[in-house]
């Protein structure tokens, strides 16, 4: 049943996407500095416990539940799943400031569409020449698309073929939003936190990003130019100083034949609520330089979303062969 679930979920969220304040964004914001508050003293197994009873508890709980309701009625494990990958997976999530610059970019407003580029993700756009702000708009729409659609999605197959449920969309979620949350924090002026803390959570989601990541980018070669993606996966993933960043944007600049990377804009000091409502933060995108192709263009706005839309289709496609083989099995 995962596959209803998740096109369900994508359906809702395209019809009914969650308003970009929020109240389970507010409380989870919330919960996490809490925990940090409380449980945080600065030592290397102090970054541990937060990061667990932050990430980890809430995924337990939400495991619990499916299973409790599961053992009650299926179908309302099958609704816990489609409420819960409502709130961890979708489009809708950032698409709008996607939506919003390429539309000023259309009625050829480049101040808006560098005002909406800042304020998604406090960058100083301000000088950017019009191909640099469409590479970064490409660049952090793709990374937005996998960690909000492609990652949950996997660890939500993942964990659910173990009868978990939704836990795994949760697992991913927590873990992405603790590394952009303890990093922000700690790069916010009057706001230190414990380096331990930062530098953990940022490896436990490298380590969990390693393989979605590498299977989004797989279905970007298989969606787009083929020869050309993996060739450049293979030639150009290094030049980004995350290796996961690397590999998505690397396959995909070749899928569909843009040039990315290049040094990346300054960033704003910026207030913590919006940056991590907008999905900024502290992650920001640093390569040593750029892939072959052509140079940003507007055209490569619908081409990237194109290629997304796609892959998509293609592990939704598979999806449904797992669910009708188990369902035959």
């Amino acid at each position: 049943m995962s596959f209803f679930a998740v096109l369900l979920a994508l359906v809702i969220e395209q019809l009914r996407p969650l308003p970009r304040q929020n109240g389970v964004h507010e409380a989870l914001v919330a919960w996490t500095r809490w925990i940090g508050r409380n449980f945080d003293a600065g030592r290397d197994h102090h970054a541990w416990v937060v990061w667990l009873i932050s990430a980890l508890l809430p995924t337990l709980a939400v495991a619990a539940i499916f299973i409790a309701l599961v053992r009650v009625n299926p179908l309302l494990g099958f609704g816990w799943n489609v409420v819960v990958l409502y709130l961890t997976l979708g489009f809708r999530q950032f698409s709008h400031y996607y939506t919003d610059i390429r539309d000023a970019l259309e009625r050829r407003d480049e101040v808006q569409a560098r005002s909406l580029l800042a304020q998604w993700r406090h960058l100083d756009a301000s000088d950017l020449p019009r191909t640099e702000l469409l590479r970064h708009v490409i660049e952090h729409s793709l990374l937005a698309a996998h960690r909000h659609v492609f990652g949950v999605f996997f660890w939500f197959v993942l964990l659910g073929s173990f009868g978990l449920g939704p836990a795994g969309a949760v697992l991913y979620r927590l873990a992405e939003f603790a590394s952009r949350f303890w990093a922000f924090r700690s790069h916010t002026v009057g706001m230190p936190t414990n380096e331990r803390l930062m530098q953990r959570s940022q490896q436990i989601f490298s380590l969990m990003d390693h393989m979605p990541a590498r299977l989004t980018a797989f279905g970007f070669a298989v969606v787009g130019n083929f020869e050309e993606a993996i060739s450049c996966w293979r030639r150009d993933a290094a030049l980004w100083q995350h290796s996961s960043d690397g590999v998505i944007l690397a396959s995909a600049a070749g899928a569909v034949g843009v040039r990315l990377g290049g040094s990346a804009a300054p960033p704003l000091a910026a207030d913590l609520s919006k940056g991590l409502t907008a999905g900024g933060g502290a992650d920001e995108i640093h390569s040593l330089g750029s892939t072959p192709g052509a140079a940003p263009e507007f055209g490569h706005l619908r081409s990237v979303v194109g290629l997304v839309w796609r892959s998509v289709v293609l592990w939704m496609l598979l999806l449904a062969l797992m669910t009708l083989a188990n369902l035959i099995g």
